[in-house]
């Protein structure tokens, strides 16, 4: 059973859309996607540096057009998607929720909302990483702190100020180890709220339908079979902690024996090979990669397309 999963923000780095564009119609994908978003996401995707794609309003429909592109690519049917926070927009197009265009409408409209929500107060995340998960969360609502990632295999990842933030750092969780993120903003909190006004108003206007496939929520980790509630949680999810830990335990509830990362590949895997060992795993960071994916999925008895020419 194959799960195709889709990275949140932080995982994008400079040129990194280069090798897709290569690819047949490619180009063309994201030109429509870069006038659906208001930005010219092949410049961003290939020429701007790491300060330009660290900007809220930049990051979150850049990850969308890759993982996007690389699924269009390895053209493979799962038994389950799923993303982790920006992701999921990435995870409701693969499932047939929403449409390319108003995913690429919907999460640029998201970017400018939490960058704009982020400006408000200097706000930031650090990752826990270690120690005992309820411990953890004690100490961060001990410092005001939000926890709003717990992403399971032992990191929960904590949003709030910068002078709560600069106590965790001085004065971290017992048994953990607190990284810093380059994320501009606490996501996934009450500093988001702006945000939801915002998303809650363009909902409407989208054609949603129901999933073609089982879409796993970052909310409580289920599967969600109704596509207006798909699309409730998506705005909801922006002011809601990302419960990946809970993702992860539908996976192996389910039989999960592969799963397939898209561009930009490799954190969620990651998390998956601490959390879920012998469940085989593979993280799309180029096209060259999209042979041994579809030898892959060969293995665990699906299909993929052939090899673009």
């Amino acid at each position: 059973m194959l799960v195709l999963v889709a990275p949140g923000q932080g995982a994008q780095t400079p040129g990194f859309l280069a090798p897709w564009l290569e690819l047949p119609g490619a180009a063309d994908r994201l030109a429509a996607w870069s006038e659906a978003a208001g930005l010219d996401l092949a410049h961003f995707g290939t020429k701007a540096d790491a300060d330009e794609i660290r900007d809220t309003k930049v990051a979150q429909p850049l990850l969308v057009a890759a993982g996007l592109l690389s699924a269009a690519a390895l053209d493979a049917t799962p038994d389950l998607v799923a993303g982790h926070s920006v992701g999921e927009i990435t995870a409701a197009v693969l499932a047939g929720v929403l449409t390319d265009a108003d995913a690429m409408t919907f999460v640029a409209a998201r970017g400018r909302a939490m960058a704009e929500a982020a400006a408000v107060t200097e706000t930031g995340m650090s990752a826990a990483l270690g120690g005992d998960p309820d411990t953890v969360v004690a100490h961060l609502e001990s410092l005001g702190l939000t926890p709003a990632n717990i992403n399971g295999a032992g990191q929960i990842v904590a949003a709030g100020t910068a002078g709560q933030l600069a106590e965790l750092t001085a004065n971290g969780p017992e048994g953990a180890r607190v990284r810093p993120l380059q994320v501009a903003g606490a996501f996934h909190t009450v500093h988001m709220a702006p945000a939801v006004s915002t998303l809650e108003t363009l909902a409407p206007t989208l054609a949603v339908a129901d999933p073609k496939l089982p879409y796993v929520s970052n909310a409580d980790g289920q599967p969600v079979a109704d596509g207006a509630e798909i699309v409730r949680r998506l705005v909801a999810q922006v002011s809601n902690p990302v419960r990946w830990d809970l993702c992860m335990e539908t996976f192996k509830e389910h039989g999960v024996t592969g799963i397939i990362e898209v561009s930009p590949g490799g954190t969620l895997v990651g998390l998956a090979k601490r959390a879920l060992p012998g469940v085989r795993t593979l993280a799309l960071k180029k096209p060259d990669d999209l042979e041994a994916a579809r030898a892959l999925i060969a293995e665990l008895g699906g299909s993929a397309g052939a090899p673009a020419e």
